[in-house]
């Protein structure tokens, strides 16, 4: 018998632990050029379960929430599992939330790589998932929240109410989602409340890892000014490409919580990080929000002070609960 590979091991774990992929259900697997080799160890591990197991490569897209074709959305709903291997991102895209609604279970793996898949799902998830609770214990409707670090960020704003409520990384019932890699406790930020400065230092979505901090002043739960290197000016060309100021929206607020994760570049493993914080401007349906823009950009910060409703749940990365 073959020695299996360790990325075949990682993608056994996504479909038999994370999924809970069953003998009876359909898998369809979505990528594109860039993720062949991830999308085809899903399938392999995949079709150990089920001979129900469709492949579809879509063009490669060109921004992070652009929405699929409608071909492609129709597809989205009409299977068991979902594994959104792309690229760029198809998580805050109307597709995937009437996926959901038609209770499909979905895992995003947006910009996955062999060595992210490799280092980041061999892992038992159910622990991932036990320091995630801690966090979302703290996640009340309008909850005030206060993030600072010695870079500068000062940035205060309320809670939405939160919507989803499955195990992180554990999609194991009809209308489950998340990413894969999993590893955070995220919730919307509530429209127009943010205010103060908020300091990028790790990585940004749309634009890597970090070789200069992106400083942005907030004002009424928009980005109003965005300073810095040659890493904010790429931000700021991505955001003016849309010509729609709703993408300065503050969207969600998410804390890392998966101890392998590491600063590689790629938002999906970044923003997982257990010490880090990340706030996202842009698209926040996927939160209850009605900011519904073709883009959803998460920027990391490292060492936070994080304080709810007055309570100091993390300082200088460590979490305290």
């Amino acid at each position: 018998m073959q020695k299996q590979t360790p990325l075949q091991k990682a993608a056994d774990i996504a479909m038999q632990q994370c999924m809970d992929l069953k003998k009876r259900e359909t898998v369809l697997i979505i990528f594109d050029q860039g993720t062949i080799e991830i999308a085809e160890s899903l399938a392999i591990a995949s079709r150990k379960i089920t001979s129900k197991v469709k492949e579809l490569k879509i063009a490669p897209l060109k921004t992070n929430g652009q929405p699929p074709s409608p071909d492609v959305a129709e597809e989205m709903k009409c299977c068991d599992v979902l594994m959104l291997a792309t690229s760029k991102s198809l998580s805050h895209t109307q597709a995937r939330i009437d996926a959901n609604k038609a209770g499909v279970r979905i895992a995003s793996l947006p910009g996955i790589t062999k060595d992210m898949m490799v280092r980041c799902m061999n892992i038992d998830y159910y622990k991932i998932a036990e320091t995630s609770d801690k966090i979302f214990k703290y996640f009340k409707p309008n909850s005030r929240v206060k993030i600072t670090t010695d870079l500068g960020t000062d940035l205060e704003f309320r809670l939405m109410k939160r919507i989803r409520f499955n195990k992180p990384g554990l999609f194991h019932k009809r209308g489950e989602f998340g990413n894969l890699p999993d590893g955070e406790a995220d919730i919307g930020i509530k429209e127009g409340s943010a205010n103060g400065i908020l300091v990028i230092d790790a990585s940004m979505a749309s634009v890597g890892k970090l070789f200069s901090p992106i400083i942005i002043k907030v004002k009424e739960g928009f980005a109003t000014e965005i300073k810095g290197k040659k890493d904010a000016k790429k931000l700021k060309q991505v955001l003016n490409s849309l010509k729609d100021k709703r993408v300065l929206n503050l969207a969600e607020l998410g804390i890392g919580t998966h101890p392998k994760a590491r600063i590689t570049g790629k938002i999906l493993e970044d923003e997982k990080i257990l010490g880090t914080a990340h706030i996202a401007l842009g698209n926040n349906t996927t939160y209850g929000g009605k900011c519904n823009v073709p883009l959803h950009l998460d920027g990391v910060i490292t060492k936070p002070n994080i304080f709810i409703d007055g309570k100091a749940i993390m300082r200088q990365g460590k979490l305290l609960i």
